[in-house]
């Protein structure tokens, strides 16, 4: 591809919404270089391709909490509708509708990010297990996590923490993935 998207901007535009991970049409179809609005005609046209799961649109509530968090997404700058939004296989689905090569392109590298950030999710909850594994491994064992210096004590008051904030929902990260690719020549 001559102009490659980078993986942080690719990481940068996907959403964490209704416990998905997914991506705004108009940040796709400026990947693809459509307008968003053929992006749009070309999923109505073929809208047995994104079953719920692959492509929803957006509430009004959820699109101005949106805009809120996202300071690019302006009231009166975007479209008066709702915007669509695709997890991983409606990306996939759509290089299969638009056709063109920069989509299919497109697609492969977002669904190469997508795959990135789920690996990183997983390495977490190994995480987390194993630091489970030991406070049960104490507990078992009738330790005084108190009298060991507050060491251990501070060790699962972070743990606690770590729990509780994997179980709120939240804004995915934005956290720069893999690494970057040198300019292309031109």
């Amino acid at each position: 591809m001559s102009d490659t998207i980078s993986e942080e901007l690719i990481s940068s535009k996907i959403y964490f919404i209704r416990g998905q991970k997914v991506m705004i049409d108009s940040d796709l179809a400026e990947m693809y270089d459509v307008e968003t609005k053929r992006l749009k005609e070309q999923v109505k046209r073929n809208i047995k391709r994104f079953p719920p799961n692959y492509m929803f649109e957006l509430t009004k509530e959820e699109n101005n909490v949106l805009r809120s968090q996202n300071a690019t997404l302006k009231q009166g700058q975007h479209s008066k509708y709702s915007p669509y939004v695709f997890s991983e296989h409606g990306v996939l689905m759509l290089s299969n509708v638009l056709k063109s090569s920069r989509a299919i392109e497109t697609s492969i590298r977002i669904i190469d990010v997508f795959i990135k950030l789920r690996e990183m999710i997983i390495s977490q909850k190994d995480i987390l297990l194993k630091l489970e594994q030991i406070d049960n491994k104490i507990i078992h064992l009738g330790l005084d996590v108190k009298s060991h210096d507050g060491e251990i004590e501070t060790l699962f008051e972070l743990v606690d923490e770590i729990r509780k904030e994997s179980e709120k929902p939240k804004k995915l990260k934005r956290i720069p993935i893999g690494y970057k690719l040198p300019k292309p020549k031109k």
